[in-house]
């Protein structure tokens, strides 16, 4: 149950980050955007990216800089799918489609790196109190 928890929570992190990612880069290239179909599309497109990397996460990659293209690879291979499907070309080229990918992978890697690190604080200030609380203990 926690390990749908979190494929939901990330699925709706990816998707804010990327219609806020998308409404920056369509004001910065001019571009319109209809947007409540694209929210949709955006979410559905963030679904097969998420749950696929959730897949490919269950396969070792030694490489981590292979890891990462691996990652990013397929993240473009949806994107290019998804925006053949819905006619995403028309309002976005497909150059400003990669960058944005690039962009919100980015990002979420600096948001997933920040939380491991916060939790990890956490954790060790627990551990520390629990060693604490034993040595109190064992006086």
């Amino acid at each position: 149950m926690n390990g749908m928890k979190k494929i939901i929570n990330d699925i709706m992190f990816i998707t804010g980050a990327a219609l806020v990612i998308l409404a920056i880069f369509s004001l910065l290239f001019s571009v319109e955007i209809s947007f409540v179909p694209t929210i949709f599309e955006i979410f559905a497109a963030n679904i097969v990216i998420i749950l696929g990397l959730y897949l490919r996460e269950k396969f070792e990659i030694r490489n981590l800089i292979i890891e990462y293209l691996v990652d990013i690879s397929y993240i473009i291979a949806v994107l290019v799918v998804f925006g053949l499907i819905f006619n995403w070309y028309h309002a976005v080229p497909v150059w400003l489609l990669l960058a944005m990918a690039i962009v919100i992978y980015i990002f979420a890697m600096i948001f997933t790196a920040t939380k491991i690190k916060k939790d990890a604080e956490e954790l060790n200030k627990l551990l520390q109190k629990r060693q604490e609380n034993q040595a109190d203990n064992a006086s």
